[in-house]
């Protein structure tokens, strides 16, 4: 009868171990077991600021990110997720389980965007870039760079703001705010004008902000690298002879078309402060983000008697240049001969 009982007993211990070891495993599974959804948005979840833990879950929910919510939820609390939630851009992984999204929301450690800037000729472009692949939007980007007190600070203002738009790649956080992403910008744009570059500046008579804004004309002017010191002594040549800068690009930044292939008539009386034919002087502010070759042609330029560039007829993208106008002449009618041999109106 004893051995009947401790039988009977030992068969009761091994049902309530497989119980209890079924649990652990089901428990196991629904903690580090994957339990990522169909990602209907992509792998990156976005928690805007502000956002409380009911908005979180409704994103993770509708957007695909989580398989099991009711799992989810439950172990989110016992994490005390809902009392930490971050803003930012997360990667969810494939296979990521519970414990791992849960870990990785709580700890706040988002995915940095990396934001590349290239040739940019608008505020509007600007913001554009940045209000889609930031969370700061536009309405609050453009108010920012159309204070005039808060850009003062800055040695800019509502024209020459786009001078600190440095070409490059920036890493920020998402939910970076409007403020944080500029001066960031303009932290690189500081930084690049040391005291080497503000001394050829000033050799050459101009400020960083006029330096520039030459600069993004001779961008707009050629892509050889090997022309833009000549075209760049064409320019400043011009401005301290105070004849006007005459060049095409403005007029184009000032109809807001950059696709003419050729600038004449009624758009070179165009009475925006851009057009260069119209008014002396450097326009308000730069008509591109320059490149660094552009703005070194500047600060390099050599000393030239070069007053007039031209297109090559050959059309290698090289330019002609001259000092006289007899000589301009001679230049511009044989590129206009070819133009036209080309069809090119």
């Amino acid at each position: 009868m004893a051995a009947v009982k401790k039988k009977k007993k030992s068969r009761i211990g091994l049902y309530i171990l497989i119980v209890i070891t079924a649990v652990l495993l089901f428990a196991g599974s629904k903690i580090f077991g994957p339990n990522t959804g169909t990602f209907k948005q992509g792998e990156f979840l976005y928690i805007h600021t502000g956002s409380n833990y009911d908005r979180l879950k409704s994103t993770l929910q509708d957007d695909g990110f989580i398989s099991d919510m009711a799992s989810f939820n439950m172990l989110a609390g016992w994490a005390k997720l809902p009392a930490h939630i971050h803003p930012g851009k997360y990667h969810i992984k494939d296979g990521m389980s519970n414990y791992d999204i849960i870990r990785l929301l709580r700890s706040g450690r988002q995915t940095p965007v990396k934001l590349v800037i290239n040739k940019l000729r608008t505020k509007k472009d600007f913001i554009a870039l940045l209000s889609t692949n930031l969370e700061a939007d536009s309405n609050s980007l453009q108010q920012l760079f159309q204070d005039k007190d808060y850009l003062s600070q800055f040695g800019v203002d509502t024209n020459t703001v786009m001078c600190t738009v440095m070409p490059d790649t920036y890493d920020f956080f998402w939910n970076i705010t409007a403020d944080k992403a500029y001066r960031k910008i303009e932290k690189n744009y500081a930084r690049f004008w040391d005291a080497t570059r503000k001394d050829q500046a000033r050799n050459q008579g101009f400020t960083p902000t006029q330096t520039i804004t030459i600069a993004s004309i001779v961008d707009e002017e050629t892509n050889i690298n090997d022309d833009k010191p000549k075209i760049a002594s064409v320019y400043i040549n011009r401005l301290h002879k105070g004849m006007k800068l005459q060049a095409d690009p403005t007029v184009k930044f000032a109809v807001g078309d950059f696709t003419i292939r050729r600038v004449a008539g009624e758009m070179l009386q165009n009475t925006s402060p851009y057009n260069t034919y119209l008014y002396e002087g450097l326009p308000p502010g730069p008509i591109c983000t320059p490149s660094t070759s552009s703005i070194e042609a500047v600060l390099q330029a050599p000393k030239t008697t070069y007053l007039y560039f031209c297109a090559k007829e050959d059309f290698s993208g090289y330019s002609n240049f001259a000092s006289t106008y007899d000589e301009q002449l001679k230049n511009a009618h044989a590129y206009q001969q070819a133009l036209n041999a080309r069809g090119i109106h």
